[in-house]
C-alpha cells in the first residue's frame, strides 16, 4: 500500500467530544491491537537498566498511525530505540546536538513533520515517536534506558509506568535487583493494585538478590465485570528497598577494570544546625501557594530538633526578619514562630537579592558574636515563585552578591515554586553556594513537596567529607569531595582501576562530626568483588563501566552551570564526548528516529532541561484524554503527563506548521469577554512565529465551538463571563498551536484541576 503524503501540524489536537462520539471511539480504539507488552529492569549495585518491549498489530483494513508514548524517570538516560516493521529494523542514532538539529531542520523544510518526540513531567520525561502501520502488519518498539537510583530518605525507588489504555494479552514486568551489600528490606507499591491483581504480583528473595514479577492475565486486568473492554492497569509501580551496612567505611565494588564506592555510615549523631527559611511573600504568592507554604513552615518548624538555632525573613519588596537574631528551637520560640508563620500575607514585589544577603547577615553576626554552637552547620534555605523585581533584579548580579557574601561558610538551597520563576537561576544561585536547587509543583501537595525536601536535609550527619584512594591505584575518579552529608543519604564515588592495581583496594573517608574528626577505612579484595558480578540474569554488560560514565556525565553537566564560559566549554566537550561513547541521550546529545521511506524521516528525541519547562504547568496526576475528528473519522491521541505504553490511532492528519517545542504562554485576555461562538470559517487569526513551530496560525477568538461536538478550550476559560452551561470548563491551559480548518491542535494540555482526567468524567460533564 502506498504511503500517504506526511501532513504538518502544530503538536497534540485539543479537542472534546460528546458522548455519542466517545461510543463510536470506543470500538475503533480496538484497530491498533497491543498483543504484547514487556519490561525487563536489572538492577545491579543501584544501576538500573531497564527494557520495555510492545508489540502491536494493526487489525484495521486502513493505514493506521501507532504512536508509542512512554514516561521514564527524569535522571534516566535513553540508550536504544528500535522498530521492527515488517522484519526490517529502524534503530535510533544517538548525534551530537547540533548535528542531529540540522537532519530536524531540513526536515521541517522539506515540510515533513519531524517533532521533537520528549516532553518533561514532575518526575518523569515522556518519550514519543509516531509511525505508519499497514493493515494486518505488526510492528515491535523497543525502548532502553539506564538511571542510577539515589537513596533518598533512606531507601532506593524505582519506578516504572504501567498505562496501556487497553488489555494487553501478554503484560508482564520482571524487576532483577542483585546487591552485594545485601538487601535490608524490599516492598512494592502501585497506585492501581486489586486483590486480584495482587495474585499476578510474586516476589522471591534472598540475602543479595530478588526477583519481582508481575503478570496480570486479562481477566485481572478487567476493570468491572461492566466495563471488560477497560484495563484497571493505570499508574505508577514502585519497587522500594535498602541494603545493608556493616561496614562503616562503606561498600566498594568492582567489576569489569571499574570500582564504585557507596558510602552512607549509619548510627552517627545529627549534627546540629543553624537554619534560616527565607520566605517569598509577594503578591504572585497569593491563594493556594501561600496557604501552602504556611502550611509547610508550621510542619517544618516543629521538626527543628532540640539543640537547632532558627530565623524566618519574609519578604516582598523588602526583606523583614521575624527576630533580631537566631533563636533556639525551644517550644516557646517554635510556637511563636509558627503564629507568626500563619500569619504571613501575600503582597507586593520581588526583591530575592536584600532577603539572602540579609540571612547571611544573620548568620555571620552570631557568628561574629559566637552564638553559634560549636561544630554545628549553617543552612538558608530560600522558597520563591517569581523571578526579582525589586532593588537588584539582575539575575547575575545577585548571584555574584551572594556568592562573595556567603563566601563558602554556608550552605543555600534554593526552591522554585511552580514555572514563573527562572530554574536556571536558582540552580546556579545553589550550587555556587554548596546547595541544590529543587522545583516544588503547584499541585495539591504543594505542602508536602516542601516537607519532604526539608526532611532531606534535616539532619546532617558529617560535614567536609572526602575520600581518598592510593594514586597509583585509580584515575578518572569522579566528585570525591562533599560539602555535607544528610542523614538517609548515600555518596557514591566511582572510577577506573589501572592496569597494575593491587589485589586489595583500599580507600579512606575523612570528614568531620559535630565535635571531632573521624577517619573511616574499608579495603576489597579486587578478585572477590569480580567474581560476584558472574551472574548474567541479574547483571548486564560492563554495567560498572556504564555506572561511571553516568555519574561521570551527571556531575560535569551539574559543574557548567557554576562555570564561566571558557572552562564550561572543556567540561561540555568531555560529556559530549562521554555521551556519544556511551549512546546516552542526554542535553548535549539526541537521538534521530528514523522510519520507513515515505514517512517523516527525522523524529529527534532530546533530554529536556529542567529550565525549558517555564511557563508551563505540569501536573502529576493521571492520564489525560483526548480525541479529535479528522475527515469525518474520529481517533485517538495519548495525554499530556501520560504515561506508558499509550498508542493512538490517526487518520489523514492534516494541519499548518510543523510541531515543535512550547511556546511559553499564549496571550490572556485584557478583560472579561463575553461568550459569542465564532463559525470556523470567519475565526480571526493572528500568527505566532517560532523557529521550530514555523507559522503556526492561532485564533483569536477566547472560545471557538467546531461542530456540536467539538469545541476548544481557551487558556483561561474562567476568564469568560456567563458560558453556556454545556461546555466543560476548566482550568486547562493551551500553549502554542495552529488552526488546521477543521478542528484547533495545540503543543501541548496541561492539566491544573479537573480537566477530564478519565473517560467517565469527561463524559459526565458534557450536557445531553
Amino acid at each position: 500500500m502506498k504511503t500517504p503524503a506526511p501532513g504538518r501540524a502544530c503538536g497534540v489536537v485539543l479537542v472534546l467530544l460528546s458522548l455519542a462520539t466517545l461510543q463510536t471511539l470506543r470500538a475503533q480504539k480496538n484497530d491498533i491491537d497491543i498483543y504484547s507488552l514487556t519490561v525487563d529492569s536489572r538492577v545491579s549495585s543501584r544501576f538500573a537498566h531497564t527494557v520495555v518491549t510492545s508489540r502491536v498489530v494493526n487489525k484495521a483494513s486502513t493505514l493506521q498511525e501507532v504512536t508509542f508514548q512512554m514516561e521514564l524517570p527524569k535522571k534516566a538516560f535513553i540508550t536504544n530505540f528500535s522498530m521492527i516493521i515488517d522484519g526490517v529494523t529502524y534503530p535510533g542514532n544517538i548525534k551530537e546536538k547540533a548535528a542531529a538539529q540540522e537532519q530536524y531542520s531540513a526536515a521541517v523544510e522539506r515540510g515533513e513533520s519531524a517533532g521533537l518526540v520528549k516532553a518533561t513531567g514532575r518526575k518523569t520525561e515522556q518519550f514519543q515517536v509516531s509511525v505508519s502501520v499497514a493493515p494486518a502488519a505488526k510492528i515491535t518498539f523497543e525502548l532502553v534506558y539506564e538511571e542510577l537510583l539515589v537513596r533518598h530518605l533512606g531507601a532506593y525507588e524505582l519506578l516504572l509506568k504501567v498505562q496501556p489504555q487497553q488489555l494487553v494479552k501478554h503484560l508482564q514486568m520482571d524487576i532483577y535487583i542483585f546487591e552485594p551489600q545485601g538487601i535490608s528490606f524490599l516492598e512494592t507499591e502501585s497506585t492501581f493494585m486489586t486483590n486480584e491483581l495482587a495474585e499476578a504480583l510474586t516476589t522471591t528473595q534472598n540475602k543479595t538478590k530478588a526477583h519481582v514479577r508481575f503478570r496480570p492475565t486479562l481477566s485481572q486486568q478487567q476493570k468491572s465485570p461492566e466495563q471488560q473492554q477497560d484495563t484497571v492497569l493505570d499508574g505508577n509501580f514502585i519497587v522500594r528497598y535498602d541494603v545493608d551496612r556493616t561496614v562503616s567505611g562503606g561498600s566498594i565494588q568492582i567489576e569489569n577494570g571499574y570500582f564504585v564506592h557507596y558510602f552512607a555510615p549509619e548510627h552517627l549523631a545529627t549534627i546540629p544546625k543553624n537554619v534560616i527559611f527565607v520566605i517569598d511573600k509577594s503578591g504572585s504568592m497569593s491563594g493556594r501557594k501561600i496557604q501552602q507554604t504556611r502550611e509547610a513552615l508550621i510542619k517544618i518548624l516543629g521538626d527543628l530538633g532540640p539543640r537547632d538555632q532558627f530565623n524566618l525573613i519574609s519578604f516582598s519588596g523588602e526583606a523583614t526578619p521575624w527576630k533580631p537574631q537566631l533563636v533556639a528551637a525551644s517550644a516557646e520560640n517554635v510556637n511563636a514562630a509558627k503564629s507568626y508563620a500563619a500569619a504571613i500575607q501575600a503582597r507586593g514585589g520581588t526583591n530575592i537579592n536584600d532577603a539572602i544577603l540579609m540571612a547571611v547577615q544573620l548568620l555571620e553576626r552570631a557568628n561574629r558574636e559566637e552564638l553559634l554552637p560549636p561544630g554545628s552547620v549553617t543552612l538558608i534555605i530560600l522558597l520563591t515563585d517569581g523571578d526579582p523585581t525589586v532593588g537588584e533584579t539582575n539575575p547575575s548580579e545577585i548571584q555574584k552578591n551572594v556568592q562573595e557574601a556567603i563566601d563558602g561558610q554556608h550552605s543555600l538551597f534554593c526552591l522554585g515554586f511552580g514555572f514563573d520563576v527562572s530554574y536556571a537561576f536558582l540552580e546556579k544561585l545553589a550550587l555556587d553556594n554548596g546547595g541544590l536547587a529543587r522545583r516544588i509543583y503547584e499541585d495539591s501537595d504543594s505542602a508536602l513537596q516542601l516537607q519532604d525536601f526539608y526532611q532531606e536535609v534535616a539532619n546532617p550527619l558529617m560535614t567536609s567529607v572526602a575520600f581518598e584512594y592510593p594514586s597509583n591505584t585509580v584515575e578518572a575518579v569522579t566528585q570525591d569531595a562533599f560539602r555535607l552529608f544528610f542523614k538517609g543519604s548515600e555518596l557514591v564515588v566511582a572510577g577506573k582501576l589501572r592496569d597494575q592495581s593491587p589485589d586489595v583496594f583500599s580507600a579512606k573517608v575523612r570528614g568531620q562530626l559535630h565535635m571531632e574528626n573521624i577517619t573511616f577505612v574499608t579495603e576489597s579484595r579486587v578478585a572477590e568483588q569480580e567474581e560476584a558480578f558472574w551472574s548474567p540474569r541479574y547483571i548486564f554488560h560492563s554495567f560498572m563501566e556504564r555506572l561511571w560514565a553516568y555519574l561521570t556525565i551527571q556531575q560535569l553537566l551539574e559543574q557548567t552551570v557554576s562555570m564561566p564560559d571558557a572552562e564550561k566549554q572543556a567540561l561540555e566537550a568531555r560529556a559530549l564526548n562521554l555521551s556519544l561513547s556511551y549512546s546516552f541521550v542526554t542535553p548535549l546529545t539526541s537521538m534521530v528516529i528514523t522510519k520507513p521511506e515515505g514517512q517523516e524521516q527525522s523524529q529527534v528525541a532530546e533530554k529536556p532541561v529542567e529550565n525549558e519547562n517555564r511557563h508551563r504547568n505540569v501536573h502529576s496526576g493521571h492520564t489525560l484524554f483526548r480525541y479529535h475528528s479528522v475527515g469525518g473519522k474520529a481517533s485517538r491521541v495519548s495525554g499530556g503527563s501520560s504515561a506508558d505504553p499509550v498508542f493512538s490511532t490517526r487518520r489523514g492528519w492534516r494541519g499548518q506548521g510543523p510541531p515543535g517545542p512550547l511556546h511559553p504562554h499564549l496571550p490572556y485576555p485584557p478583560h472579561r469577554t463575553p461568550w459569542r461562538p465564532t463559525p470556523p470559517d470567519v475565526m480571526p487569526q493572528t500568527t505566532m512565529a517560532s523557529p521550530h513551530h514555523g507559522k503556526c496560525q492561532l485564533p483569536s477568538a477566547p472560545l471557538t465551538v467546531l461542530t456540536p461536538s467539538l469545541l476548544y478550550l481557551p487558556p483561561e476559560p474562567h476568564l469568560l463571563s456567563q458560558p453556556p452551561s454545556s461546555l466543560l470548563l476548566s482550568s486547562c491551559r493551551c500553549l502554542g498551536g495552529a488552526w488546521t480548518g477543521s478542528v484547533w491542535t495545540s503543543s501541548a494540555l496541561r492539566d491544573r484541576q479537573t480537566c477530564s482526567q478519565t473517560l467517565a468524567k469527561a463524559q459526565s460533564l458534557f450536557a445531553p
